[in-house]
């Protein structure tokens, strides 16, 4: 029997797993339990070797995901960050070491942290009111925990850079030339045609397709000690005033002010370097 979930929709149906986040009220962001849940989730198909693909998704028709719940995350520092960096690790890892195909149909926003969910997933369906996008520059986040690792490698490093440096947003179609996704549906159809990748699927060598998952991550496999790197950036970003004037402006619905932290780094640069040629002035200690 599945587990008593709270967060997520979870049912085996046709030798499929669907795994829906279900928080539509926060645009299926998710918090510590969410994570938990997921994970839970895909690992338990491990014990039914007739499951021959997983399919994660978002309830209703706005979003995929929202990414992290800003809620949960103003309240890490870096004391705590671990509990929230090893989750999203460990759920990263976890869809990656399944031994199945995991489907991410997208039918609608996909962003931040629920983008990087979307990368960490084999197959990428999207219904054409799907959005793609990194916003961790405009809320003081930090894109560590897939993005930074595979982006450069799906679309190539200068298109990946303007994406998260400028937060820039890709509509499904778009995301299908660029090679962000693999495939754009109207809406109507998308569960019908992620259904049709599904019974495809089905009909194939269920241990060559463990096989040749494994073979394929093996090179970006080799990214794990930068997802570790990843994980110490985010913990020294968890917390600052820096990312929380980040969250608080979005959940205020106003503009960020960055630039008081540049000035105020500004104001510390210029006071270490007049101390600096002051000191350059004086006589050297005589010995």
């Amino acid at each position: 029997m599945p587990a008593d979930y709270k967060e997520i929709l979870f049912e085996v149906r046709d030798n499929v797993a669907w795994i829906t986040i279900n928080r539509p009220e926060v645009r299926n962001a998710f918090r510590e339990q969410t994570l938990d849940e997921l994970i839970d989730a895909f690992r338990s198909t491990r014990d039914d070797p007739s499951i021959a693909v997983a399919v994660v998704t978002g309830a209703g028709d706005e979003a995929f995901s929202a990414g992290g719940d800003f809620h949960a995350m103003m309240k890490l520092n870096r004391a705590n960050a671990a509990h929230w960096n090893d989750r999203m690790l460990g759920l990263a890892m976890t869809i990656r070491g399944l031994p199945i195909p995991v489907i991410g149909m997208v039918n609608g926003w996909c962003m931040g942290g629920g983008h990087e969910l979307a990368l960490w997933c084999d197959l990428i369906i999207a219904s054409d009111r799907a959005h793609f996008g990194q916003t961790g520059a405009k809320v003081g986040a930090c894109p560590t925990v897939g993005a930074t690792q595979y982006i450069p490698r799906l679309i190539g490093e200068r298109l990946a850079r303007e994406m998260i440096f400028l937060c820039r947003t890709f509509p499904a179609k778009e995301a299908v030339e660029v090679g962000l996704i693999n495939k754009c549906v109207p809406h109507e159809t998308l569960r019908a045609e992620t259904e049709k990748w599904c019974e495809q699927i089905k009909g194939y060598s269920g241990q060559t397709l463990r096989a040749t998952k494994k073979s394929l991550n093996f090179e970006s496999d080799q990214l794990y000690a930068s997802w570790q790197h990843g994980m110490e950036l985010l913990a020294e970003i968890w917390g600052s005033e820096e990312s929380l004037e980040g969250m608080n402006a979005f959940l205020e619905k106003r503009k960020p002010d960055f630039m008081k932290f540049r000035n105020a780094r500004k104001e510390k640069v210029v006071e270490y370097l007049s101390i600096i040629a002051s000191d350059g002035n004086k006589a050297p200690p005589k010995h």
